[in-house]
């Protein structure tokens, strides 16, 4: 079996690290040295790897959409229709590691900062477009695409919405009240049931 080389170990403690660091600093504050000491390498190290902190956000944040690509793949193995692969793609989107206290605050750092820079403006529509797409995709063989691309925007908006008020205000005491809010949005939107 290959060795996993020095690379890809360093770069998860440093997204590991990021995120940590933003959730307790604020991302103005979670400076190289303190994402460096939290890592436990030297800030020589960390810039070895990433020329600033916007770059370690951005693979921070490349990493978080892995994370929750796997988490929408792994659901979606189980879906039999397309109405279940919608449900899935909601259930991931509210899935509990999203609603994880430090994951909270790298994806505001991300929304806050993205405005001002292109590279993190790209992974963010990434997400969006990500997000759309896997949702248009089931929707489409479910009604007439004009109808689906209205149904997944509104469906996207209605996923972002909730999950940023329970990042601003605090997670769900349950995950299954926004996902049942959005289920019934579908549900509603597309004429049928649910399940």
């Amino acid at each position: 079996m290959p060795k996993l080389g020095m690379g890809p170990i360093r770069r998860k403690q440093l997204v590991d690290a990021v995120v940590g660091a933003i959730h307790e600093h604020g991302f103005a504050n979670a400076t190289v040295a303190r994402i460096a000491r939290r890592a436990g390498l030297s800030p020589g190290i960390v810039h070895h790897y990433f020329s600033d902190k916007e770059e370690l956000l951005f693979e921070t944040m490349r990493s978080l959409l892995s994370e929750l690509r796997r988490d929408t793949v792994a659901r979606q193995r189980n879906a039999a229709t397309p109405r279940e692969r919608v449900n899935a793609i909601i259930d991931a989107s509210f899935g509990e590691s999203q609603f994880n206290e430090q994951v909270f605050s790298a994806w505001l750092a991300l929304y806050g900062n993205a405005r001002h820079s292109t590279r993190l403006q790209r992974i963010l529509v990434i997400y969006h477009r990500r997000l759309r797409t896997n949702l248009m995709y089931d929707l489409a063989k479910l009604m007439d695409r004009g109808r689906a691309a209205r149904l997944a925007e509104g469906m996207a908006a209605m996923i972002d919405g909730l999950w940023l008020r329970y990042a601003l205000t605090g997670g769900p005491e349950d995950p299954e009240h926004p996902r049942g809010i959005t289920r019934s949005y579908f549900e509603a939107a597309s004429g049928g049931n649910p399940g």
